[in-house]
């Protein structure tokens, strides 16, 4: 089995899809105007619109209500998309900071309330576990 990608359901496909643009460096790709991807290297983070959400099953997701899943992105510098992200982000949730586990990690919100985690491994262990 593959982890394929995370899905976002949102009420403002464009709007999420531009803030996930800006934050990866990652053009999206549009399949229609309620569906965009995200396609980075090892995940995919599609975002949806409300309407696609009957397609599955009527109300069984609703946009902005995630109060548990983090979404994690590897990057080279967290320090960068920090600064590419200051007064973009209304308020950072944690700004840069290196954790017990050796990460430097960024965590915020997007636009719509999800948590973001950008990291990047700054100790040898933690530098040897994403070695790819």
């Amino acid at each position: 089995m593959d982890f394929a990608s995370i899905r976002i359901i949102t009420a403002d496909v464009a709007r999420l899809a531009d803030f996930y643009e800006r934050a990866t460096g990652i053009a999206a790709t549009w399949a229609t105007a309620d569906f965009a991807e995200i396609n980075a290297p090892a995940a995919t983070l599609a975002i949806a619109g409300t309407r696609t959400v009957p397609l599955f099953a009527p109300g069984s997701a609703q946009p902005g209500e995630n109060r548990s899943v983090i979404i994690e992105f590897l990057v080279a510098d967290v320090d960068a998309v920090h600064r590419n992200l200051t007064g973009v982000v209304p308020e950072f949730v944690t700004e840069p900071t290196t954790m017990p586990w050796g990460n430097r990690a960024l965590l915020l919100r997007d636009p719509d309330g999800n948590l973001v985690n950008f990291f990047t491994p700054v100790t040898p262990e933690a530098i040897a576990k994403f070695a790819r």
